[in-house]
């Protein structure tokens, strides 16, 4: 049988140091939490603080008094006691000087049991005889001569200092405050008060030891009560800085609340008006204020209902004449070439003018819908590569026209994602041909890239670019970078406008960047799967040559566009993973 394993003592002493150690770190922690506990309160609540602070302010104050009024109390309570023993240290004085007068010199035998008489008597005479007064005569002239007497009877040379022996050797009434055993086994503090008494033969010295007992026990009592009247004072104080400051923080937690279901959109929500004080006056005004913004904002939701039916009502009107109006200029046109040049030149134009003019109002179609609420996503699976490649056919011809190149970066693989790709197509057709436009006689490029959450498609073109706070305008409707400039394609000025909503409809992103001489590149990120939420993007949206003022094309990015959730603009940091950056997205 073999033998138990003792654990040797550097085993046991890293066990130790092991528990200190997580001890300390428990401890730790939990200090850690209550303190960022303390701390979130006190930036949330208005009323935690105003309490705290009431109760530190009226503590100080309290407290300082306090200290102030014991003191005094000590002080009285001393003196009195000094000038007790003071007026009996004096008779005393005069009644030894007279038992002792009658003898001329130290060695007379009756000299010693004269003193003793005189200190029993001078004790006996405390009125207070359960008081514990201590009274000694000492003769530092004579100290083989006479011996030091004490009633009662012990040894006070510990309980005299020497500086207070020194003082009254030298004549001076002298006094002192110690702590000794007077008359029992229990150390406590007296008062201790020196007179010489002048004799024929020289000098003696007369002292009373006053224990000041009593007086420390009232004293007590009375630091006892002052602090015990202050501690009451200041939980009524915090209890009535609490009671008050709820009165003003509780309506404004009511007004709070209202206005964020307010904000919320429940528009009759109000406040309770109780009395005519201040806060009444204050719940009236945001009742009366409420009430104006609930007429202005129906007001404001029937004017923007009466300009979505009348934008899709005349849309829809416009149907019958164009169509009538489309067979007379598809006529015309057919028979171009029977007409002299300037007839035929204006069959051109008005066969061009009026596919704009059909495309405006399929345009003006789509966003009705879409600021209805009644746009829907048909998505299914579908292969991005196709979709591209019929993009780029459809715009060759406007590509060649203009003298910019389009050229396609594709994976070799399918790229499949559940999308629209009506709307896909749509969107990637505004991007090209936004891109192609302003190209400037420069290389379009277009990437596709995928991940396991989302696919995206860049279109980067190096024409003129963005100036600073054009990629804020860039999806608005009818926006034009520059206003003299000719359109190449005959578009609406609604192509990015829809190509937001598109996006927003999927649940992605369409992200613009742009600088001056350096062109700009456009991003739509899709989720490869329908419903999915989008936390970053497959390509960069700064472009790898891009030069950014901060020194590299790494240093920093400078803001995108694009759009999201809710409705304004949001400036801040990009989406978890993303290497993009900073990024502005366009929320509609």
């Amino acid at each position: 049988m073999s033998s138990p394993v003792l654990p040797t003592p550097e085993a046991a002493t890293t066990r130790r140091r092991g528990a200190g150690r997580e001890l300390w770190r428990a401890l730790s922690g939990r200090v850690v939490r209550t303190v960022a506990g303390v701390h979130r309160t006190w930036r949330r609540s208005l009323q935690f603080r105003v309490v705290t602070i009431t109760l530190v302010a009226s503590s100080l104050l309290v407290g300082g008094f306090a200290y102030l009024t014991a003191d005094k109390i000590t002080g009285i309570l001393l003196e009195n006691a000094k000038t007790d023993v003071r007026l009996r240290l004096e008779g005393g004085a005069e009644y030894a000087a007279k038992q002792v007068d009658l003898y001329g010199q130290p060695q007379e035998a009756q000299l010693q049991e004269t003193i003793e008489g005189t200190v029993n008597y001078l004790a006996g005479g405390d009125p207070q005889q359960t008081s514990g007064v201590v009274v000694a005569i000492t003769a530092d002239d004579h100290p083989g001569v006479i011996q030091t007497r004490a009633a009662p009877a012990i040894d006070v040379g510990p309980l005299i200092s020497p500086e207070l022996r020194a003082a009254v050797a030298n004549g001076n009434v002298a006094s002192q405050i110690g702590t000794g055993r007077l008359t029992g086994d229990q150390a406590i503090k007296y008062l201790a008060y020196g007179s010489p008494v002048p004799t024929k033969f020289g000098q003696i010295e007369l002292y009373y030891l006053v224990p000041l007992t009593r007086q420390d026990v009232t004293a007590a009592e009375a630091r006892a009560t002052v602090v015990a009247t202050g501690a009451a004072l200041v939980v009524l104080l915090g209890l009535l800085a609490a009671l008050v400051t709820r009165l003003v923080v509780n309506p404004v937690r009511v007004a709070a609340r209202t206005a964020q279901r307010l904000s919320a959109g429940l528009l009759d929500q109000r406040m309770v008006v109780n009395g005519e004080d201040d806060l009444a006056l204050l719940a009236a005004s945001f009742n009366q204020m409420a009430t104006n913004l609930q007429r202005q904002i129906l007001r404001l939701e029937e004017m923007s209902r009466l300009q979505r039916r009348f934008t899709s009502d005349v849309s829809h009107e416009l149907r019958t004449p164009l169509t009538t109006v489309r067979m007379a200029a598809d006529l015309i046109f057919a028979e171009r070439d029977e007409f002299d040049p300037a007839v035929a030149r204006s069959a051109e134009l008005l066969q061009a003018e009026l596919d704009r003019f059909e495309e405006l109002l399929t345009d003006l179609l789509e966003i009705s819908r879409f600021d209805a609420g009644f746009a829907m996503l048909d998505a299914e699976p579908t292969d991005l590569v196709p979709i591209v490649h019929r993009v780029v056919e459809r715009l060759a011809g406007l590509a060649e026209r203009v003298g910019v190149p389009i050229e396609v970066e594709l994976p070799e693989d399918e790229v499949i994602a559940e999308v629209d790709p009506r709307r896909v197509e749509r969107v990637l057709r505004n991007l090209v041909g936004n891109a192609v436009e302003h190209g400037e006689g420069r290389p379009v490029l277009i990437r596709l890239g995928l991940d396991d959450t989302a696919v995206a498609i860049t279109v980067r073109d190096h024409g003129v670019g963005l100036k600073p706070g054009e990629e804020k305008l860039v999806f608005n409707r009818f926006w034009r970078a520059d206003p003299s400039r000719a359109r190449q394609t005959g578009g609406t000025g609604l192509g990015l406008s829809i190509s937001v909503e598109d996006a927003r409809l999927h649940g992605g992103w369409l992200e613009a960047w742009g600088a001056p001489g350096q062109g700009a590149q456009f991003r739509l990120t899709l989720p490869a799967r329908a419903g999915d939420r989008l936390t970053t993007s497959p390509l960069r949206l700064v472009p790898e040559d891009a030069r950014l003022p901060f020194g590299g094309p790494n240093d920093a990015a400078p803001l995108a566009i694009g759009p999201g959730s809710g409705g304004a603009l949001a400036i801040g940091p990009a989406p978890t993973g993303d290497p993009d950056g900073t990024r502005a997205e366009v929320r509609t």
